[in-house]
């Protein structure tokens, strides 16, 4: 079988593997006090263009969203998002387990508007009985977001204000944060993001290493007594260095840029034969993960040779699925499906 159902199949990028081969009988401080995690953050920060940010590295993205939500709110206060969002549809409550409800709003593309925002700020406090019910205190966001598609400068700018207005934190998922980088069209920087949020994270799991992301922390107040709550929390590794040093070779030599930018062109080539061949998509995007639309008949056939992931079902004959190139997504394994999506839906392969 040929899979295109996640980013995170096969293990690590050969240059993390050979670091951690390079570095394993070296005996270091546990917990992420090592020197490794210490050069990763700082060229995170170089990178970020903000030497002032705490950085922290975790074992998981569940482990990021949850320690970082509870880290930001106050028992009475929620996380307000889009109703797609990670957080409230693929993590199993972790949100809510810490205490904190997740709130959402509609979206028919996987993001939330700065309107939308301001909206259900503005009618909690309206609400006469506004303490009987919880206090929207942070916005979360994923970028790319669950359907793939990617938050313009402008949008995360309007958020970014809207927030800050409204005394709410920003918080940026980015588990898949070097695949909306690199996108062909995408217009925000990781420069951008450090400046208009006041906490994301950058996805190591789902881009080169076998595991891991790196939390970046700009607003000081979030970054108090953080590493308390990793530890509670269960997102603080003992061998921490072996975060540090997936994320100090991911981040040397532009790596982690690299690697990402691969699999959105072959995404892109896979992109361009649904067009090609007047294939719908259930939202357009511009990322690794694609989501066409298929008759059920084609599905069937596709499903012999090759893995991808279930959306939703369409009408009665057509279903929406997902298919999600990676770092290490194999050229002739697209090709294979180019072809065999021509030969199926009457293209010419």
């Amino acid at each position: 079988m040929i899979y295109f159902n996640n980013d995170y199949a096969e293990g690590c990028h050969q240059k993390v593997l050979e670091a951690l081969a390079g570095t394993n009988m070296e005996q270091t401080p546990g917990y992420g006090e090592d020197e490794y995690c210490a050069k990763a953050a700082g060229k995170i920060r170089a990178l970020c263009g903000r030497e002032d940010a705490a950085v922290h590295f975790l074992v998981g993205g569940t482990q990021a969203n949850l320690t970082v939500i509870d880290a930001a709110l106050r028992p009475h206060q929620g996380a307000l998002c889009a109703a797609s969002g990670h957080i409230n549809g693929h993590e199993t409550g972790a949100v809510e387990a810490t205490g904190h409800k997740v709130l959402t709003v509609p979206s028919a593309d996987g993001k939330i508007t700065a309107a939308q925002v301001e909206r259900v700020v503005l009618a909690h406090r309206a609400d006469s009985s506004f303490e009987h019910t919880v206090q929207p205190k942070l916005v979360y966001i994923s970028n790319p977001t669950e359907l793939g598609t990617l938050y313009t400068l402008a949008e995360l700018e309007a958020l970014s204000d809207t927030c800050h207005k409204l005394g709410l934190y920003l918080f940026l998922d980015g588990a898949r944060l070097g695949y909306g980088l690199a996108a062909m069209g995408n217009d925000v920087t990781l420069p951008d993001i450090a400046r208009l949020c006041d906490v994301f994270y950058i996805g190591g799991t789902k881009v080169g290493a076998l595991f891991g992301e790196a939390v970046v922390m700009g607003n000081p107040v979030l970054a108090e007594d953080f590493r308390y709550l990793i530890k509670q929390h269960g997102g603080m590794l003992a061998k921490g260095r072996l975060l540090g040093v997936q994320f100090d070779a991911l981040m040397t030599d532009g790596l982690y840029f690299e690697i990402a930018a691969y699999a959105d062109r072959l995404a892109d080539k896979l992109r361009e034969t649904f067009h090609r061949l007047n294939i719908p998509f259930l939202v357009p995007g511009i990322t690794n993960q694609l989501f066409p639309i298929l008759p059920d008949a084609v599905l069937e056939k596709l499903s012999e040779k090759y893995v991808f992931c279930e959306q939703e079902r369409v009408d009665e004959t057509h279903r929406a699925v997902r298919f999600c190139t990676s770092w290490a997504t194999r050229p002739e394994a697209v090709d294979a499906l180019c072809a065999d999506l021509c030969r199926l839906c009457g293209g010419e392969s």
